[in-house]
């Protein structure tokens, strides 16, 4: 297999018979740059060509599986990479709608093929699921995560839309997704595994080898046969609109981009700096779930 900057990927469980990506930018909290989800695309690709893979772990390195998007700005690619950029600003700085929405639509287009691949998917959660994160582990087959582990998109206040926003009905239900979305509210892996989005919630000490022995459990199964079992699966949500509606959401999270509040958003990180825009964003949501006491 090639090798990669930003991942790690190698073989474990029964024969080497599940694969192992690991997003792989400690320093970053995993966050998804240009480069690591290009990488990503790349080495999912050949570990479905690998017949002896069966299924396929996804977690990540250091204190979490993936804060989100990387909103630094790309740097360029090492030479010999070649990928894609639009362009999202004019020369007066004024934001491109569709240069926008391209650029997303190439996210969307890793995203689903991560949920479509032949091969059977776990997304493994420590530390932190959040925005970018929490979609990228949406789309796998399988979510398993620590117990103290974070899951959500922050980004839903004010920031756009997300894919997991489309996922989150078929499989927690319409008022817990609806109340997600609107609060971009957090939740910890025993709270998403009680509502159904995730699999198990295990101590984190445990999490790697329960999920070692979860994914060699599946691996038993020869690789034709769960592929075909999960393209069984998959065309009942297709028959339910899934692509379609991933698709609109990719489109809805473009024009999110030209809300008042996510004028303002960008207001604040040009003066005031990232960390300082978030507490800006965050800071009026802090002390306000009385309610649910």
């Amino acid at each position: 297999m090639s090798d990669y900057e930003n991942l790690l990927v190698d073989q474990v469980g029964t024969d080497g018979r599940v694969g192992r990506i690991t997003l792989n930018r400690p320093e970053k909290l995993n966050a998804l740059s240009g480069d690591l989800l290009f990488e990503l695309n790349e080495a999912l690709h050949d570990l479905e060509a690998d017949h002896e893979t069966r299924v396929i772990i996804l977690r990540g390195a250091g204190r979490a599986f993936c804060a989100g998007y990387d909103l630094t700005p790309n740097p360029p690619s090492e030479a010999g990479k070649k990928r894609r950029t639009y362009k999202s600003v004019d020369d007066k700085k004024r934001t491109l709608l569709m240069g926008i929405r391209t650029s997303m639509q190439q996210i969307t287009d890793i995203q689903m093929y991560f949920w479509n691949m032949a091969k059977v998917t776990i997304a493994q959660i420590h530390g932190y699921a959040v925005a970018g994160g929490c979609e990228l582990s949406m789309m796998a087959d399988l979510v398993v995560a620590a117990e103290d582990a974070q899951l959500g998109h922050p980004g839903h206040r004010g920031l756009g839309v997300a894919r997991n926003g489309v996922i989150w009905p078929l499989v927690i239900g319409m008022r817990k997704a609806k109340e997600l979305s609107y609060t971009g509210e957090n939740i910890t892996a025993v709270e998403a595994q009680e509502m159904g989005m995730i699999n198990y919630a295990w101590p984190k000490n445990e999490l790697e080898d329960r999920t070692i022995a979860f994914a060699d459990r599946i691996a038993v199964m020869s690789s034709d046969h769960l592929a075909a079992l999960k393209v069984n699966m998959n065309r009942f949500y297709e028959n339910m609109g899934i692509y379609s509606s991933v698709r609109s959401s990719t489109d809805h999270d473009a024009m999110g981009q030209f809300t008042d509040f996510a004028y303002q958003w960008r207001d604040q990180m040009q003066e005031n700096g990232f960390k300082a825009a978030l507490d800006w964003r965050d800071g009026p949501y802090r002390g306000t779930d009385s309610y649910k006491r």
